[in-house]
């Protein structure tokens, strides 16, 4: 009796071993999960048109046909790393305040809030070193509170951008015949990128440099050459690789989707 329940006892730790190795959703996962909430404060910037939030610091361009809409924000430069944050996605909700709405929303990081050292931190120079700071979008403020309030606190906490994400991760080309200057944009998971690769069909794969917000360079030759993408989360350091993403006659100023994504 008692070695049939040490071999039983055995057999079933051996199955939970086996089980959780090849388990895809084991440590070895790197799918992006909420953070915990956080206080903060935000304000706003622009009128109900968002026109003024257009471009910014991440290189977005126009973040309507690029796919971000209005529910967009300005990180101070606390969380904005270097504009490594850019992509990244929030969840916000206004606290502790008379014009706050209940219920929160969700927005992505697509510019810089900078410094204004010649106001004080806590009167006008909200996006000042150390404070975390959220300069939103008028229609992405008014989900939260009245815009009258000015300013209000907030809790955030970050988020996977996978719900407001949809399709592969797209390259936008700029640049010219020896430099190629590619903008990320639609990125699943954490939602940004921190290394990235390029490989021609005539190449290796290429280390490309951060240049600024969400663009990456390589100085190479590449026209005429299928392009292919490597990238690693700037968060979870999950790397995928895009295939065959532009072929072999691309062209600068064009912008082109991958068929995968970060999770």
């Amino acid at each position: 009796m008692t070695s049939f329940h040490h071999s039983f006892g055995f057999c079933f730790l051996l199955t939970i071993i086996l089980a959780w190795s090849i388990s895809p959703t084991r440590a070895v996962y790197h799918g992006y999960v909420p953070s915990p909430w956080t206080l903060a404060h935000a304000t706003f910037y622009g009128d109900e048109s968002a026109s003024a939030t257009m471009g910014g610091a991440c290189g977005y361009g126009n973040l309507i046909t690029n796919g971000y809409g209005t529910d967009t924000a300005a990180l101070s430069t606390t969380i904005f790393s270097d504009g490594y944050a850019c992509g990244q996605c929030y969840q916000i909700r206004c606290v502790q305040s008379p014009w706050c709405y209940t219920g929160y929303t969700t927005v992505t990081a697509t510019n810089l809030c900078p410094p204004n050292w010649s106001q004080d931190s806590n009167n006008g120079g909200w996006c000042n070193p150390p404070r975390t700071h959220f300069d939103m979008a008028k229609p992405a403020f008014m989900k939260i509170a009245q815009w009258k309030a000015g300013i209000v606190p907030v809790m955030y906490r970050r988020v996977p951008c996978d719900g407001i994400r949809k399709g592969g991760i797209r390259f936008s080309f700029q640049g010219n015949g020896y430099w190629l200057l590619v903008y990320v944009m639609n990125v699943g998971g954490a939602g940004d990128i921190h290394e990235m690769w390029v490989k021609g069909t005539k190449t290796g794969w290429i280390s490309m440099s951060h240049n600024w917000g969400a663009s990456y360079q390589a100085f190479a030759t590449l026209q005429g050459q299928v392009l292919s993408f490597r990238l690693t989360s700037y968060t979870t350091k999950q790397t995928i690789t895009a295939y065959n993403v532009a072929p072999a006659n691309w062209n600068l100023g064009l912008t082109y989707q991958a068929n995968v994504n970060f999770h």
